[in-house]
């Protein structure tokens, strides 16, 4: 989608949305929200940043020591495609190798480990520290939430 800023300059702006129930008393509705809450994404010329900060709106650019880090083409292309695909999708925890999880659903319910990929399927690891030593069992992404 394209929108003027100001009336000036033209920029991208792309705001993914998703659809889910929403239950009132009487009745379940399906509802569009978006995908990333409180995150647009925009393709803009950096000489028109503070421009943007001044939008309604806007708290911050995304990035690090006050200055906006692009977001990979890639990365936003394949959201992009997702959203205009016809399958299913909804928003997840975002899970990184070696970052501690806790599990969710089924047997190991509470318990707390790290996420390891071996293969193709994902691991949580967990640890005895004192004895310096550890086990690993298989687990399904949506069995686990990050800490």
């Amino acid at each position: 989608m394209r929108e003027q800023l100001a009336g000036r300059q033209e920029i991208e702006v792309f705001l993914p949305l998703w659809e889910r129930r929403s239950r009132w008393k009487d009745r379940t509705k399906r509802i569009q929200v978006p995908l990333f809450p409180g995150y647009c994404f925009a393709r803009f010329r950096y000489s028109d940043r503070l421009r943007i900060l001044k939008s309604f709106g806007i708290v911050e650019l995304v990035g690090s020591g006050g200055q906006p880090e692009p977001i990979p083409d890639a990365e936003i292309d394949a959201i992009y495609a997702l959203v205009g695909s016809r399958l299913r999708y909804e928003p997840f925890p975002f899970l990184a190798e070696g970052m501690e999880v806790e599990v969710t659903r089924g047997p190991l319910m509470g318990v707390r480990g790290r996420l390891l990929r071996k293969d193709r399927g994902l691991r949580v690891v967990l640890s005895v520290t004192s004895i310096r030593q550890s086990v690993s069992v298989e687990i399904d992404a949506v069995d686990v939430t990050p800490l």
